[in-house]
This record gives structure tokens, C-alpha cells and sequence, in this order.
């Protein structure tokens, strides 16, 4: 991140934003990992005159503050995340929904490979792939 960027980043953090906080209330309540556009809609309820724009740029200003994440797993990019504790996802190959996984969390990965690697490691992503119980129900197609 340049300085200009850490620049804008302490300034906007600082300034309370109407908009803001509707979106991360919507990404707060919902366990869906919406996309921006998901979050658009539900916040345009509230906000008639929010832009994409302005959506996208907040979800990107709140990803720089930790209040929320993007995840990255298992190829969804652009679907976000209220969540920001350590947990992992499991995405459905049939429907896309991804969900959390609860109370499961892989304790010494990060020590490991940091004394394998030599790296410091900030952050892990692991995701799981799978079919959703919906979609495994008899009768459903499997793609």
C-alpha cells in the first residue's frame, strides 16, 4: 500500500459513513458470503441512491480496516465475508453456496509451516469442496 493510499485509509477510517455502516450491518447479519452485487441490492433497500461503486469501495475500505474479508478459497473470489474470525468454508461444487466451518480449526499449521518455510506467516486459507446437503438429496441433479 502506498502512502498516499495509507494516507486516505487513516482519513476515511476516521469519518463515520451512513453507507458503510449499512454494509457491514447487511454482511454482519447474513451467512450467505454474498457477492458485492448481493450486498448492493440489500443496502439499495435502505440507501435508494447507493451506487456499485460506492459499495465496492467500502467493502474494500472495511477489508483494510478487519471488519470484514474476502474469501479467497476454492476459487470465490468477490464473495465476502462479516466474519472475521479464523473459521473455514465449504463450498458446494453443484450450487455455489458456501457455508462456515464451525469449531475446527487447524491450531499449529501456521507455526509449522513458518518453521518449515522460514516465512512469517499472517494469515492461512484452507477450503473445503464438497455437495451441499440440498443438493444431495435424492432426486436432485448432481452437475
Amino acid at each position: 500500500m502506498s502512502a498516499r493510499d495509507k494516507k486516505y485509509l487513516k482519513k476515511e477510517v476516521r469519518k463515520r459513513s451512513k453507507q458503510r455502516e449499512a454494509i457491514l450491518k447487511v454482511l454482519k447479519r447474513t451467512k450467505i458470503h454474498p457477492p458485492a452485487e448481493w450486498i448492493y441490492r440489500e443496502v439499495k433497500k435502505e440507501i435508494p441512491s447507493i451506487s456499485l461503486g460506492t459499495v465496492y469501495r467500502n467493502i474494500n475500505l472495511l477489508q483494510s480496516m478487519g471488519e470484514v474479508s474476502v474469501i479467497n478459497c476454492e476459487g470465490n473470489g468477490g464473495r465476502y465475508d462479516g466474519n472475521t474470525l479464523l473459521h473455514y468454508h465449504i463450498t458446494c461444487q453443484n450450487c455455489g453456496k458456501i457455508s462456515d466451518i464451525e469449531g475446527i480449526l487447524f491450531d499449529e499449521i501456521e507455526e509449522k509451516v513458518a518453521e518449515v518455510t522460514g516465512y512469517r506467516v499472517i494469515t492461512h486459507c484452507i477450503g473445503f469442496q464438497g455437495i451441499c446437503p440440498e443438493c444431495n438429496r435424492e432426486g436432485n441433479k448432481i452437475l
